[in-house]
Protein backbone atom coordinates (compact mmCIF):
# COMPACT_ATOMS: atom_id res chain seq x y z
CA UNK A 1 0.00 0.00 0.00
CA UNK A 2 1.46 3.21 -0.49
CA UNK A 3 1.80 5.75 2.21
CA UNK A 4 1.90 9.03 -0.02
CA UNK A 5 -1.33 10.49 0.92
CA UNK A 6 -3.63 11.06 -1.92
CA UNK A 7 -3.34 14.48 -3.00
CA UNK A 8 -0.01 15.48 -1.14
CA UNK A 9 1.32 15.11 -4.24
CA UNK A 10 0.80 15.18 -8.28
CA UNK A 11 1.20 12.78 -11.37
CA UNK A 12 4.41 13.03 -13.39
CA UNK A 13 4.19 14.00 -17.00
CA UNK A 14 5.31 11.58 -20.06
CA UNK A 15 5.10 14.32 -22.34
CA UNK A 16 7.03 16.87 -20.87
CA UNK A 17 10.85 17.24 -22.07
CA UNK A 18 11.93 17.98 -18.36
CA UNK A 19 13.35 15.34 -16.39
CA UNK A 20 11.29 12.91 -14.64
CA UNK A 21 13.64 14.02 -11.33
CA UNK A 22 13.19 17.27 -12.00
CA UNK A 23 9.69 17.11 -12.14
CA UNK A 24 9.37 14.92 -8.64
CA UNK A 25 11.75 17.71 -7.09
CA UNK A 26 9.17 20.41 -8.56
CA UNK A 27 6.17 18.96 -6.85
CA UNK A 28 8.31 18.17 -3.70
CA UNK A 29 9.10 21.95 -3.76
CA UNK A 30 6.17 23.18 -4.24
CA UNK A 31 4.21 21.26 -1.45
CA UNK A 32 6.72 22.66 0.61
CA UNK A 33 6.11 26.45 -0.60
CA UNK A 34 2.42 25.40 -0.19
CA UNK A 35 2.41 24.89 3.49
CA UNK A 36 2.41 20.98 3.15
CA UNK A 37 5.88 20.19 4.13
CA UNK A 38 6.35 22.67 7.39
CA UNK A 39 9.91 22.92 8.77
CA UNK A 40 11.35 20.16 10.41
CA UNK A 41 9.36 17.90 8.81
CA UNK A 42 10.08 14.64 6.76
CA UNK A 43 9.41 13.76 3.17
CA UNK A 44 8.14 10.71 1.83
CA UNK A 45 11.12 8.14 1.87
CA UNK A 46 13.22 7.01 -0.89
CA UNK A 47 10.72 4.32 -1.11
CA UNK A 48 7.08 5.74 -0.90
CA UNK A 49 8.38 7.93 -3.49
CA UNK A 50 9.57 4.66 -5.87
CA UNK A 51 6.31 2.73 -5.21
CA UNK A 52 4.67 6.44 -6.02
CA UNK A 53 6.12 7.46 -9.11
CA UNK A 54 6.90 4.14 -10.14
CA UNK A 55 10.88 5.04 -10.79
CA UNK A 56 14.08 4.06 -9.66
CA UNK A 57 15.49 4.56 -6.26
CA UNK A 58 18.65 6.50 -8.53
CA UNK A 59 15.81 9.23 -9.75
CA UNK A 60 13.95 9.62 -6.41
CA UNK A 61 17.32 10.53 -4.84
CA UNK A 62 18.38 12.89 -8.16
CA UNK A 63 15.12 14.40 -6.79
CA UNK A 64 16.41 14.98 -3.44
CA UNK A 65 19.90 16.02 -4.52
CA UNK A 66 18.37 19.25 -6.21
CA UNK A 67 15.82 19.94 -3.18
CA UNK A 68 19.35 20.01 -0.64
CA UNK A 69 21.18 21.84 -3.72
CA UNK A 70 19.12 24.65 -3.23
CA UNK A 71 19.21 24.70 0.46
CA UNK A 72 15.27 23.70 1.15
CA UNK A 73 15.91 19.88 2.86
CA UNK A 74 18.75 18.09 4.21
CA UNK A 75 19.47 14.59 5.10
CA UNK A 76 19.97 12.81 8.56
CA UNK A 77 21.44 9.46 8.11
CA UNK A 78 19.34 6.31 8.55
CA UNK A 79 16.68 9.11 9.59
CA UNK A 80 15.83 10.48 6.15
CA UNK A 81 14.98 14.40 4.72
CA UNK A 82 13.61 16.90 6.46
CA UNK A 83 12.59 19.99 5.33
CA UNK A 84 14.97 22.77 6.86
CA UNK A 85 14.12 25.47 8.96
CA UNK A 86 13.50 29.21 7.54
CA UNK A 87 15.92 31.59 9.03
CA UNK A 88 15.91 32.77 12.88
CA UNK A 89 17.15 35.49 13.21
CA UNK A 90 15.55 39.27 11.59
CA UNK A 91 18.38 41.76 11.32
CA UNK A 92 16.71 44.86 11.05
CA UNK A 93 19.85 47.42 9.64
CA UNK A 94 17.37 50.04 11.08
CA UNK A 95 17.71 49.43 14.56
CA UNK A 96 20.83 46.81 15.42
CA UNK A 97 23.51 49.62 15.81
CA UNK A 98 21.18 51.82 17.92
CA UNK A 99 22.87 53.86 21.35
CA UNK A 100 20.19 53.01 23.33
CA UNK A 101 21.53 49.65 23.10
CA UNK A 102 25.15 50.02 23.49
CA UNK A 103 23.72 52.16 26.40
CA UNK A 104 22.19 49.66 28.16
CA UNK A 105 25.61 47.18 27.48
CA UNK A 106 24.40 45.46 24.84
CA UNK A 107 25.62 44.24 21.43
CA UNK A 108 24.01 44.25 18.66
CA UNK A 109 24.11 40.08 18.04
CA UNK A 110 23.19 40.10 22.01
CA UNK A 111 19.93 42.22 21.00
CA UNK A 112 19.37 40.10 17.78
CA UNK A 113 19.34 37.12 20.19
CA UNK A 114 17.14 38.03 22.97
CA UNK A 115 14.33 38.94 20.45
CA UNK A 116 14.30 35.29 19.57
CA UNK A 117 14.82 33.56 22.25
CA UNK A 118 17.87 32.43 21.94
CA UNK A 119 21.13 31.50 23.97
CA UNK A 120 24.41 33.76 22.24
CA UNK A 121 28.17 33.24 22.76
CA UNK A 122 31.09 34.17 20.77
CA UNK A 123 34.07 31.82 20.25
CA UNK A 124 37.08 31.06 18.29
CA UNK A 125 38.11 34.76 19.15
CA UNK A 126 41.20 35.83 17.88
CA UNK A 127 42.47 39.46 18.84
CA UNK A 128 45.96 40.29 17.57
CA UNK A 129 48.08 43.65 15.40
CA UNK A 130 48.37 43.04 11.83
CA UNK A 131 49.67 45.28 8.82
CA UNK A 132 46.52 46.27 6.73
CA UNK A 133 45.58 45.11 3.64
CA UNK A 134 45.22 47.42 0.47
CA UNK A 135 41.44 47.19 0.50
CA UNK A 136 41.18 47.85 4.49
CA UNK A 137 43.58 50.57 4.01
CA UNK A 138 41.68 52.01 1.55
CA UNK A 139 38.57 52.03 3.97
CA UNK A 140 40.17 53.22 6.54
CA UNK A 141 41.73 56.13 5.21
CA UNK A 142 45.01 54.71 4.18
CA UNK A 143 46.38 53.41 7.57
CA UNK A 144 49.37 51.27 7.60
CA UNK A 145 48.43 49.00 10.37
CA UNK A 146 45.22 48.01 12.16
CA UNK A 147 44.15 46.13 15.03
CA UNK A 148 42.14 42.69 14.22
CA UNK A 149 39.30 41.10 15.91
CA UNK A 150 37.88 37.54 14.65
CA UNK A 151 35.76 35.80 16.37
CA UNK A 152 32.43 33.17 15.53
CA UNK A 153 29.00 33.77 16.65
CA UNK A 154 26.72 31.13 17.54
CA UNK A 155 23.03 31.07 18.60
CA UNK A 156 22.20 27.56 20.86
CA UNK A 157 25.04 26.36 20.46
CA UNK A 158 25.49 26.75 16.18
CA UNK A 159 27.29 28.29 14.84
CA UNK A 160 25.55 31.35 12.59
CA UNK A 161 28.10 33.95 11.29
CA UNK A 162 32.07 34.76 11.19
CA UNK A 163 33.40 38.43 11.57
CA UNK A 164 37.14 39.82 11.42
CA UNK A 165 36.87 43.94 12.32
CA UNK A 166 39.95 46.19 11.48
CA UNK A 167 40.60 49.13 13.33
CA UNK A 168 43.10 51.62 13.27
CA UNK A 169 45.81 50.64 15.66
CA UNK A 170 46.57 54.55 16.27
CA UNK A 171 42.87 55.13 17.95
CA UNK A 172 42.58 51.18 19.81
CA UNK A 173 46.23 50.58 20.72
CA UNK A 174 46.53 49.73 24.40
CA UNK A 175 42.49 50.43 25.47
CA UNK A 176 39.93 47.65 26.40
CA UNK A 177 39.41 47.52 22.22
CA UNK A 178 42.18 45.78 22.52
CA UNK A 179 41.35 42.92 25.19
CA UNK A 180 39.56 39.65 24.33
CA UNK A 181 36.42 41.14 26.33
CA UNK A 182 35.73 44.58 25.20
CA UNK A 183 33.09 45.12 27.78
CA UNK A 184 29.48 45.98 27.76
CA UNK A 185 28.14 47.42 24.88
CA UNK A 186 30.64 45.38 22.62
CA UNK A 187 33.24 48.10 20.71
CA UNK A 188 30.95 50.68 19.38
CA UNK A 189 30.38 51.31 22.97
CA UNK A 190 34.71 51.62 23.54
CA UNK A 191 34.89 53.70 20.13
CA UNK A 192 32.82 56.37 21.50
CA UNK A 193 34.17 56.30 25.18
CA UNK A 194 37.37 57.07 23.10
CA UNK A 195 35.70 59.97 22.11
CA UNK A 196 34.57 58.54 18.40
CA UNK A 197 31.05 59.41 18.23
CA UNK A 198 29.26 57.05 15.55
CA UNK A 199 27.80 58.93 13.12
CA UNK A 200 26.61 56.51 10.47
CA UNK A 201 27.44 52.83 8.76
CA UNK A 202 27.97 51.78 4.93
CA UNK A 203 27.31 48.46 4.09
CA UNK A 204 28.29 46.56 1.01
CA UNK A 205 26.17 42.66 1.01
CA UNK A 206 26.77 40.36 -1.71
CA UNK A 207 25.59 36.36 -1.63
CA UNK A 208 28.03 33.05 -2.93
CA UNK A 209 28.54 29.91 -2.71
CA UNK A 210 31.08 28.91 1.05
CA UNK A 211 34.47 27.91 0.75
CA UNK A 212 35.74 24.93 2.23
CA UNK A 213 36.82 26.95 5.22
CA UNK A 214 33.52 28.58 4.96
CA UNK A 215 31.68 25.38 5.52
CA UNK A 216 33.95 23.67 7.88
CA UNK A 217 33.87 26.77 10.38
CA UNK A 218 30.06 27.63 9.71
CA UNK A 219 28.77 23.55 9.82
CA UNK A 220 27.36 24.48 6.44
CA UNK A 221 24.70 22.38 5.26
CA UNK A 222 25.22 21.10 1.24
CA UNK A 223 23.90 23.73 -0.83
CA UNK A 224 23.82 26.74 1.40
CA UNK A 225 25.18 29.64 0.68
CA UNK A 226 26.60 32.79 2.76
CA UNK A 227 25.88 36.25 2.44
CA UNK A 228 29.43 38.32 2.87
CA UNK A 229 28.51 41.27 4.44
CA UNK A 230 31.30 43.84 4.76
CA UNK A 231 30.63 47.00 6.77
CA UNK A 232 32.55 50.67 7.40
CA UNK A 233 31.46 52.77 10.94
CA UNK A 234 31.82 56.33 10.77
CA UNK A 235 32.13 58.92 13.34
CA UNK A 236 30.65 62.32 13.66
CA UNK A 237 34.04 63.59 11.88
CA UNK A 238 33.46 61.15 9.21
CA UNK A 239 36.44 59.17 10.06
CA UNK A 240 36.18 55.46 9.31
CA UNK A 241 36.72 54.03 12.38
CA UNK A 242 36.32 50.58 11.53
CA UNK A 243 35.54 47.92 9.07
CA UNK A 244 33.84 44.64 9.52
CA UNK A 245 33.70 41.66 7.14
CA UNK A 246 31.72 39.10 8.18
CA UNK A 247 30.38 35.95 6.58
CA UNK A 248 26.96 34.79 7.04
CA UNK A 249 25.21 31.66 7.24
CA UNK A 250 22.33 32.62 4.53
CA UNK A 251 19.76 29.62 6.23
CA UNK A 252 19.90 31.71 9.41
CA UNK A 253 19.03 35.31 8.82
CA UNK A 254 17.02 37.74 7.05
CA UNK A 255 18.30 41.03 6.31
CA UNK A 256 15.41 44.02 6.80
CA UNK A 257 16.07 47.20 5.61
CA UNK A 258 13.67 50.55 5.93
CA UNK A 259 14.26 52.75 2.79
CA UNK A 260 13.17 55.94 2.76
CA UNK A 261 10.45 56.93 0.44
CA UNK A 262 12.17 60.28 -1.18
Amino acid sequence: MNSVPSGLLGDLDPTSDRAVFRQIADQLREAIDRGRFGEGDKLPSEADLVEYYGVSRMTVRNSFSVLQGEGLVHAEHGKGVFVRPRPPVRRLASDRFARRHREQGKSAFIVEADAVGSHPQVDSLEVKEEKASQDISTRLGSVRRVLVRRRRYLLDGKPVEFATSYLPLDIVRGTQIAEPNPGPGGIYARLEELGHRLDHFEEEIRARMPSPTEVKTLRLAAGVPVIHLVRTAYDTELRAVEVCDTIMAADAYVLSYQLPAT
